[in-house]
């Protein structure tokens, strides 16, 4: 990708559900190149759902995903992580008795990452210092925080066009949360576009370049982070001013 405000997902005017359950009513938001993109709201809103879209997990019910100008509406999640999308769940999701370096390697499988494996874990091991101390340590014993860091590791090993994360920060004491935070503004500082789903709007004001609000499976605020933290429907629905 050449172009630094190329657009790298597009989703128009989706609606998403389970079964005969509407969740998601005609939501539209695009992520740009080297751009850190919030998708905020409380449980329930439809924030892991849009995510579940975008990797393949559900298809919509109506509207388009676009992924690097094509339409991937209808793809399996695994032709999505062959074309640059990866997904960090919710919960991390490691090997507990895997060492760090085996749990971050495991995001190189597939055939064409081969040849760069060493360069890109060394990029990770790079990004997180902390992660080369305990590369040989198993994953089950280190901190929420130090968990998550891995999870991303493993994630940014795919050398994707796009990283979409679930609740990083879920669990995580607020010295880890904001860490952590750190870390993902760096890994869309260094060119990698990321789609950030958080319960944590403080944070995500913070740290991200735009931020979508969500409430009951509608869009009902957008605009560039520092703008909206001094809003007054965000002070008093979400920041408690």
């Amino acid at each position: 990708m050449s172009n630094e405000n190329e657009v790298v997902l597009k989703v128009e005017n989706v609606d998403l559900g389970y079964g005969a359950l509407q969740v998601v009513f005609d939501v539209s938001l695009e992520v740009r190149k080297g751009e850190l993109i919030g998708l905020v709201g409380g449980n329930g809103s439809g924030k892991s759902t849009i995510l579940r879209s975008v990797s393949g997990m559900i298809k919509p019910w109506k509207g388009k995903i676009l992924f690097k100008g094509e339409e991937i509406a209808g793809l399996e999640p695994y032709q999505m992580a062959e074309r640059g999308l990866a997904h960090v769940p919710m919960g991390r999701q490691l090997f507990p008795n895997l060492t760090v370096k085996d749990n971050i390697l495991l995001g190189s499988y597939l055939p064409r990452l081969r040849p760069q494996r060493e360069r890109n874990l060394e990029r990770v091991l790079e990004l997180f210092p902390d992660l080369k101390k305990f590369a040989q340590t198993e994953a089950g014993a280190l901190s929420g925080g130090q968990q998550q860091m891995v999870a991303i590791g493993r994630a940014l090993m795919l050398d994707p066009d796009l990283l979409i994360m679930d609740e990083p920060s879920l669990g995580l004491s607020p010295l880890y949360v904001k860490q952590v935070m750190h870390a993902i503004r760096q890994v869309a500082d260094i060119g990698f576009p990321v789609l950030l789903v958080e319960q944590n709007i403080k944070q995500v004001l913070q740290f991200s370049h735009r931020t979508y609000v969500l409430e009951n499976g509608r869009l009902v605020l957008q605009g560039p982070s520092s703008e909206l933290e001094g809003h007054p429907m965000i002070r008093k629905a979400y920041l408690g001013l």
